[in-house]
């Protein structure tokens, strides 16, 4: 099974799609929002929206240990995430679909793992599935590669903040790739994610940044976004090995 972990502007990939059902999974960490099961290219498909069904719970509430649990539970061995952005970087404008290949983390409250009670470190070298992300960056129109900065939110940065990822080499920032990508590492899972930028962060351009501007340009490129995932998992192979599979032979003690 692949799971998707949806955020705006994808929730109707559920709405055109085949058989579906609706599951709420229990577990240790509390109960999941709906997950809704269905089939999407020929394969079995579990699509969990991260924000609740009603979009209701920010960033820094969300459940990540329960969500990422949760696909596990029902068998998923692959995740495509997708995350609304700001830009770092005057050339990748508004509108612009970005897949990166690593991350830096500024959250400050989020429960980011599974492993209290042992010691297992995992190499997140390349902290995003390559497997997922060769059939992602296929598609001409996307941009590949970059450095997703992770902020606690909700509240947008500040321009020393902003100044301070782009000297770090940040070239997006968003509020809801972490610890989604560590967790699902530790659990073995492949995990990608498609970057949408919907605004450029604070004081890259002269417009103030507002929740409307990020809807509008969601609500634009929504048809491609959907339309990447759709033929990425057309693509992929449920079969399809790599390392993320096996991230625990090399980590646990």
């Amino acid at each position: 099974m692949i799971g998707i972990i949806g955020g705006t502007g994808v929730y109707e990939i559920v709405n055109n799609s085949e058989k579906i059902s609706k599951k709420v999974v229990k577990t240790p960490f509390g109960d999941s929002p709906e997950i809704s099961l269905f089939k999407l290219g020929g394969k079995d498909v579990a699509f969990i929206p991260r924000h609740m069904s009603n979009h209701n719970t920010p960033p820094h509430m969300i459940n990540y240990r329960a969500n990422i649990w949760a696909l596990k539970e029902l068998g998923v061995k692959k995740i495509i995430a997708t995350n609304s952005v700001g830009s770092l970087d005057l050339d990748l404008k508004p509108g612009t679909i970005v897949i990166p290949d690593d991350f830096i983390d500024f959250t400050k409250m989020r429960v980011s793992t599974f492993y209290d009670d042992n010691v297992v470190h995992i190499d997140i070298t390349n902290p995003y599935c390559e497997t997922i992300r060769k059939y992602l960056i296929s598609e001409a129109y996307v941009h590949d590669g970059g450095v997703y900065v992770c902020t606690e939110g909700p509240r947008f940065e500040t321009r020393a903040e902003i100044k301070m990822f782009q000297k770090l080499g940040g070239t997006v920032v968003g509020m809801t790739g972490l610890p989604e990508a560590v967790l699902a590492r530790e659990l073995e899972m492949c995990y990608a994610n498609i970057c949408l930028i919907s605004n450029y962060g604070a004081g890259i351009s002269d417009n103030e940044l507002t929740i409307q501007e990020v809807f509008e340009i969601m609500d634009s490129r929504k048809e491609d976004l959907i339309n990447l995932i759709k033929n990425t998992i057309s693509n992929i192979s449920f079969d399809e090995d790599c390392y993320c599979q096996h991230a625990l032979d090399y980590g646990e003690i």
